[in-house]
């Protein structure tokens, strides 16, 4: 096949391909197979009609559309190929002949990845990170292990605090009407938990059981129920009970409590010490790889990514969200009523970083193909394995849904991230980035 490919700006061009007649005559083939199955002509049966009698009648150009689309993908793909191009996106097809007896000329307008110029991306300065667990860290995770294990406790005759847990009745109403989802009984509310209206929790500190609080609030301007969004609404509330929380001795008991693989309160500091030490260890790991990539990224130079890449990778990103959620019983419906959005807001949500991702990918890949990387069968193999157990299948399964390209893609990327982050440096005169969100605050 003879495939010409002329570039138009960075990420388009054309391609010119021709089918030759050997191809042509098994696409007509084909498609007359198809088309005769449900042809009624005088004097045969229906789908026996004989190929010169069809050509007699009908003409065989009339089989060329058809012997075209069964054509197309292979012969595209070909020409792809030939062409040694990476298109994005699904091409526009022209025809330009379909002479009898000559090779058909078809040309396609293609988008395609966009080059990229790799800066450096070895030994990379990042900002140091801090790997060290004090003391003080050890008693604040015990503490909050302790808050874990604290117990209820009726509070007899005695107001309530922050921090207390009430168990109440609530009505509420806006302008004399009540409201769906605005009445309870029996709830449990802990004070100071801001799981309620602003406001709403603090109206009830100072107050005893059996007591009766009309608790006055209003609704946020961006409240998720636009009808009530604003609004102001008066919540007729019951307090029935008024609970303290009372926390365990620190002791050796407590320390088998909360871990049985641990005899003493000393075991236990030691163990959460330890496991708070991997984790930190853990989160400097993702802030160097994190930092060394977007260096990685910075440095080169790309050209203008496409829309239909940026819009793929928004799509995946939606598809791999909600298929978690679907794994733990959550159907997309379900979700956008659960959190109160929908298939758009969830776009948005994806659509805002995604030409970094997207930049980012192609920054991997540039990598992989610069170093040469190639992942091994052996490795392919691991992958399956780990896969299989990430997602609860079997490996046939997983082998069986995932093509060898898209393992090795996979594999390689992993292993460029690895070697751009092993040989990253960190150092105390590189500054760690700003959040701007949390500046702003």
């Amino acid at each position: 096949m003879a495939a010409k490919w002329e570039k138009k700006d960075a990420t388009t061009g054309e391609l010119t391909f021709e089918i030759d007649q050997e191809k042509i005559n098994e696409g007509l083939n084909k498609a007359f197979d198809r088309v005769k199955k449900n042809l009624n002509v005088p004097g045969f049966r229906k789908g026996k009609v004989s190929r010169q009698v069809f050509n007699h009648m009908y003409g065989e150009a009339a089989l060329y559309e058809d012997a075209l689309n069964i054509l197309l993908p292979d012969v595209y793909q070909q020409a792809v190929d030939e062409a040694k191009i990476e298109p994005v996106d699904q091409p526009k097809v022209d025809v330009k002949s379909m002479d009898a007896g000559k090779p058909w000329v078809i040309t396609a307008q293609v988008t395609v990845k966009p080059e990229v110029t790799l800066g450096n991306y070895k030994g990379l300065a990042v900002p140091e990170q801090d790997r060290t667990v004090t003391d003080d860290d050890v008693e604040k995770d015990l503490e909050s292990k302790q808050q874990q294990q604290a117990e209820l406790v009726l509070k007899e005759d005695k107001p309530a605090e922050s921090g207390d847990t009430v168990v109440i009745d609530y009505k509420g109403t806006v302008d004399g009407e009540a409201f769906d989802g605005g009445s309870a009984d029996n709830y449990s509310l802990e004070l100071g938990s801001n799981s309620f209206i602003p406001g709403f929790e603090d109206q009830l500190v100072g107050h005893k059981a059996g007591e009766d609080v009309n608790v006055k609030v209003t609704f946020p301007e961006d409240y998720q129920a636009k009808d009530l969004a604003g609004k102001d609404a008066i919540f007729a509330t019951k307090l029935h009970e008024v609970k303290a929380k009372e926390l365990p001795a620190l002791d050796d008991e407590f320390a088998k409590d909360v871990d049985e693989d641990v005899d003493t309160l000393d075991e236990l500091k030691a163990k959460i010490k330890k496991d708070l030490q991997e984790k930190k260890d853990d989160s400097a790991t993702e802030a160097i790889q994190d930092a060394a990539i977007k260096q990685a990224v910075d440095n080169s130079e790309i050209q203008d990514v496409p829309e239909a890449m940026v819009n793929e990778e928004v799509q995946r990103q939606m598809d791999q969200y909600l298929g978690n959620m679907q794994r733990q019983g959550i159907d997309p419906k379900m979700y956008y009523q659960l959190t109160g959005t929908s298939e758009d807001d969830l776009k948005k949500q994806f659509s805002s970083d995604a030409e970094t991702r997207v930049k980012t990918n192609l920054v991997l890949e540039a990598v992989v193909a610069a170093e040469k990387i190639e992942p091994t069968e052996d490795q392919i193999n691991d992958e399956i394995k780990d896969l299989a157990s990430e997602y609860s299948m079997e490996e046939k399964q997983v082998r069986s849904s995932l093509t060898d390209d898209m393992l090795k893609h996979d594999i390689a990327v992993k292993q460029a991230i690895e070697l751009i982050t092993d040989s990253a440096k960190e150092s105390k005169d590189v500054k760690a980035p700003v959040d701007d969100e949390k500046a702003d605050k």
